[in-house]
């Protein structure tokens, strides 16, 4: 250890000529600790927040989806489309097909988004998983079925156990709207309900059904060949699905775009990151209220040293080198505030996972009953980086403004 380091250490330890730089000192590291362990349980929650919702959307999202660049449709006999069922990397390629209809039951009416699936759709979602009663079927072999989310079935008064048909409407693409008799220019089409879902987020829940594509394309005028969207399960064992997203990108042209999971939920990831970094911002500020403490500790330990500084003076120690064991004393202070609140943060963090101490509460109002956490060393790391970095800011104003002689 080199001379500045091995005085700073001795001086964050030895006992000082005032009691209260001792406690001022050790009220500055805690107060690191506890800022710096919030920041680590808060952004581990958040985390897990987004750990959770990604793995709801993952149940019902395909792994990647091919959307035009413009229009709301694809043409499925198209060439650069027609490459893709040549791949060897692609296991699944799904057709569906979105748009909002008007549906009826009984006396109920409302809009609501219309997903037409082919019989691959089971392939690339995990919708047995989130069937939340009756079962998945859009197509019995004699009747068409369909499949609510478990919100809407609520609001147009239906459930898996009902035989009475739910009506869908829609209007007419091309033609002109008879004014006399507008009910003439909708197409409609009728299912029987099998079963609901619950992916637990409003657009799917409260918003979507599920029809078979065919009965999707009659209702909204397209022929078999028309899509809004191709579902495609990758080969696994073979290419990520970021390798082969790139890969279908470039094979497609400017005329399609390949969204992952993540850019099919784009606007709630964008909205989770900002309020994740927010978070961060907030906190860092708390942190810095923090960090005036080691201001004043060092303040008051140069104070305290005045004698030691003048020793260390005449035994040839220059100017810059003591303004440096002051300085490295002052983050020293950091310093250990920094290990004791990430190994405090990291081990609430560990415990709440595996233990779920913390309950968010019970009953079906709650997904989980305790709070999800998930530790990201990425952001521990960036944490530490934040808090040494202002823990040494906080240290070197009061080192520099020190008088040596």
């Amino acid at each position: 250890m080199t001379f500045e380091p091995h005085i700073a250490w001795r001086y964050l330890f030895s006992k000082k000529g005032h009691n209260a730089i001792n406690i001022v000192s050790g009220i500055s590291a805690a107060a690191v600790a506890v800022v710096t362990a919030a920041m680590i349980c808060v952004l581990s929650v958040m985390n897990g927040f987004g750990a959770l919702v990604e793995h709801m959307f993952s149940e019902f999202d395909a792994p990647l989806l091919v959307v035009p660049s413009e229009g709301q449709t694809l043409r499925t006999d198209t060439a650069p489309i027609a490459s893709l069922y040549a791949r060897e990397d692609i296991e699944v390629i799904s057709m569906q097909l979105e748009q909002t209809a008007l549906i009826r039951y009984k006396d109920h009416q409302l809009p609501a988004r219309v997903l037409g699936v082919d019989d691959l759709f089971t392939k690339t979602a995990h919708i047995d998983s989130i069937i939340s009663d009756g079962f998945y079927s859009v197509w019995d072999g004699a009747w068409d079925r369909t499949v609510l989310g478990r919100g809407l079935a609520a609001q147009i008064g239906m459930n898996a156990h009902f035989t009475g048909a739910l009506h869908l409407y829609a209007p007419e693409r091309t033609g002109r709207i008879n004014m006399m008799r507008p009910d003439l220019s909708l197409h409609h089409e009728y299912a029987f309900i099998a079963g609901t879902f619950a992916v637990n987020q409003i657009e799917y829940d409260n918003e979507m059904l599920l029809v078979s594509l065919p009965l999707a394309q009659r209702l909204f005028g397209y022929d078999s060949l028309t899509a809004t969207a191709l579902r495609i399960q990758p080969k696994r064992g073979q290419n990520t699905a970021s390798r082969v997203q790139t890969e279908i990108a470039k094979l497609l042209g400017p005329g399609y775009k390949v969204l992952n999971r993540y850019e099919q939920q784009a606007d709630f990831f964008r909205i989770l990151r900002i309020e994740k970094w927010l978070t961060v911002l907030l906190l860092v500020f708390i942190l810095l209220i923090a960090s005036f403490n080691i201001i004043g500790s060092l303040s008051m330990l140069i104070i305290d040293k005045r004698e030691d500084i003048q020793i260390l003076s005449h035994l040839g120690a220059d100017e810059r080198m003591i303004r440096r064991v002051f300085l490295l004393e002052g983050w020293l202070i950091s310093l250990c505030g920094t290990v004791v609140g990430i190994v405090l943060g990291v081990a609430l963090c560990l415990f709440q996972q595996h233990f779920g101490w913390l309950k968010l509460g019970s009953g079906e109002e709650y997904i989980i009953s305790a709070y999800p956490v998930l530790v990201q060393w990425a952001d521990v790391l960036l944490i530490a980086v934040i808090v040494l970095a202002l823990g040494f800011a906080a240290a070197l104003y009061p080192a520099k403004k020190m008088n040596v002689s």
